[in-house]
C-alpha cells in the first residue's frame, strides 16, 4: 500500500519553505499531523512556539488537522498561510490573539492579509475565517499541485456533543486567562460576565478556531 504520511509531510514542508522565501521572518517548524476534532470543534491547524527541542535549541510546531485535508490543496495552503501569519507575529513580538489564542485580533488580520489571505470576522474567534483568493492560489499554484498529489487520504471527523460520540448535561465550558475552567449553562454565560477571582479576567466560552 502506498505510504500516506511521508509524501504529505514532505509537500507541507516544501510549501512552508515556499512561504518562507516570500516572507523571511517566518521561522522553521516541526510538522505534526493528528486529529483536529475536539470538544471545542474542528481545528484545521495551529502554530505553537518553542514546543520542540533540538539539542538546546527550541523549534516551533506546525500542527495540521487530518480532517481539514479533505479540503484539498487550496484549503490546506490557506491553513498553512494562516499559521505562517501567526508564526510571523510571534517572530515580530506581536500579540495577535487573545482568549488563550482563540480570538484573532486586527493585528492578525493585517498580517494574514499581507500573506495573501482574505479574512472574515466571526463573533467568537475574531478575524480567523480564512479564504484563499484566486491571485494567491495562482501565486502558489505549484505548491497546491504538490499538496493535491500528496493528499491521498484524510482523517474522518469524529462526532462530539448531542447525537455524537460524547455528550453531557454539565453545561458549556468556559476558561479564563490563567487557565481555570468552569461549566455553566448557556443562559448563565449569556447573562453577563463571570470574572475569575485570581486573574480578574472574564471566563470565555470555549469555541472552535483555526
Amino acid at each position: 500500500m502506498e505510504n500516506v504520511s511521508s509524501p504529505l509531510v514532505k509537500a507541507i514542508e516544501q510549501t512552508w519553505r515556499a512561504i518562507q522565501r516570500r516572507h523571511n521572518d517566518v521561522p522553521e517548524v516541526v510538522v505534526t499531523l493528528a486529529s483536529g476534532t475536539s470538544a471545542r470543534g474542528m481545528k484545521f491547524g495551529h502554530f505553537a512556539a518553542d514546543r520542540w527541542l533540538r539539542g538546546e535549541d527550541a523549534i516551533h510546531e506546525l500542527f495540521i488537522g487530518g480532517e481539514g485535508l479533505a479540503r484539498g490543496g487550496v484549503g490546506t495552503i490557506g491553513t498553512l498561510l494562516h499559521e505562517a501569519g501567526h508564526a510571523a507575529a510571534a517572530a515580530r513580538g506581536i500579540q495577535d490573539t487573545s482568549r488563550q489564542g482563540r480570538y484573532h485580533n486586527k493585528r492578525f488580520k493585517v498580517i494574514a492579509e499581507s500573506f495573501g489571505l482574505t479574512l472574515d470576522h466571526d463573533s467568537s474567534i475574531g478575524w480567523s475565517v480564512t479564504t484563499v483568493p484566486d491571485a494567491t492560489a495562482a501565486l502558489y499554484a505549484a505548491e497546491i499541485r504538490k499538496l493535491d498529489a500528496a493528499i491521498t487520504a484524510h482523517r474522518r471527523a469524529e462526532m462530539t456533543g448531542a447525537g455524537g460520540r460524547t455528550s453531557n448535561n454539565n453545561g458549556k465550558a468556559a476558561e479564563c486567562s490563567c487557565g481555570r475552567k468552569i461549566r455553566a449553562s448557556v443562559t448563565v454565560l449569556e447573562a453577563g460576565p463571570i470574572i475569575c477571582g485570581i486573574c480578574g479576567e472574564e471566563f470565555e466560552p470555549e469555541e472552535a478556531g483555526e
